[in-house]
């Protein structure tokens, strides 16, 4: 089985790029992260990737200033050049742009902290405590235009229980994270042409 080339686009620890790196090792796996992208200098996910193997590239968002379009064009200059087929966006704190997004239709998903179309956006788990719901979770979904709106490709439930903070859930819904990604990825990778 030959394995698509996934990079992974971080801004923080990169826990769910560290699932997806290890989960790509297995023989029978559709993918492998050949490439970690970060916006962010010191996000302490790129030395995770390093330690795995994993090529990291860092392409800072401020150096651009207010040229969005400069700043995706460099990220996708990085794809291409690592031979990337695929774009995994996890903790990736920026909103693409629909030159970016149109570029990778198809070809690129994003991991949620909460079961979409409930609570697009920041702020999950408080919102979804202040809203006394009994069920948590994550979704991953096709990467659009539109913030959190693409298409749902799985997600998995987390029970909210009596004493949960949004800390606790965030933990508990981490875990069922780092579950799911990987098994969406590989479901999407086997029907990449």
């Amino acid at each position: 089985m030959r394995k698509r080339r996934v990079a992974v686009l971080i801004s923080g620890a990169g826990s769910n790029m560290a699932a997806l790196i290890d989960a790509g090792l297995a023989p029978d796996t559709a993918f492998e992260v050949v490439l970690a992208v970060s916006n962010i200098a010191n996000a302490g996910g790129l030395a995770v990737a390093e330690a795995k193997g994993v090529a990291v590239q860092t392409i800072p968002h401020a150096a651009f200033g207010r040229d969005r379009a400069a700043h995706e064009r460099a990220i996708d200059e990085a794809l291409k050049a690592h031979g990337v087929e695929m774009v995994a966006l996890a903790g990736y704190m920026r909103v693409l742009t629909p030159w970016l997004v149109g570029g990778w239709r198809g070809r690129m998903i994003n991991i949620h902290p909460s079961l979409l179309p409930l609570y697009p956006g920041l702020d999950t788990h408080a919102r979804a405590l202040a809203a006394g719901d009994a069920e948590a979770g994550c979704t991953v979904h096709g990467v659009t235009e539109g913030v959190d709106e693409g298409p749902i490709l799985g997600q998995v439930r987390v029970p909210v229980l009596h004493d949960d903070t949004p800390a606790s859930l965030a933990e508990r819904v981490k875990t069922a994270e780092h579950r799911l990604y990987p098994r969406v990825l590989h479901a999407v990778c086997n029907t990449l042409d």
